[in-house]
């Protein structure tokens, strides 16, 4: 019984190492693209804000620079006029004095501004804290 057991000991072993041999090898997986983050730089405080420095303006300066941009070449002034010794521009269709106030409607939407000052060729304005210059064409 001895060598009826080696023997069927040897069979197996021998089967089941040809049948480990019979099955080719699997190739390899290839490894799943990995996603990408996207992030969209907000253009404004509502928008989005940076974690690590909420309350730097940091993400908004390119907005507010290309708004800026485009409301200096959205005033124009349309009108000089001199009543009882007192200077009136004309800027988008609204009547100024200096030291006056108002919105003006631009491209990029209700502007709030002030005449600051009329010069000869020019008018100075203020809006948001900064002073910019408009020709009187």
């Amino acid at each position: 019984m001895n060598t009826l057991l080696k023997k069927s000991l040897i069979v197996a072993l021998a089967a089941g190492a040809a049948g480990a041999q019979a099955d080719p090898p699997k190739a390899p997986q290839p490894k799943p693209a990995l996603p990408r983050s996207i992030f969209i730089m907000p253009a404004s405080v509502r928008d989005g804000r940076d974690p690590f420095f909420p309350e730097s303006p940091r993400p908004y300066e390119d907005a507010v620079a290309s708004q800026q941009s485009q409301q200096a070449t959205a005033f124009v002034i349309k009108g000089l006029s001199i009543e009882h010794g007192r200077a009136m521009v004309i800027i988008n269709n609204h009547t100024f004095a200096v030291g006056d106030e108002g919105d003006v409607l631009t491209t990029t939407g209700r502007v709030h501004l002030r005449l600051a000052a009329i010069g000869a060729n020019s008018a100075t304005i203020e809006v948001n804290g900064s002073k910019r210059e408009i020709s009187i064409k």
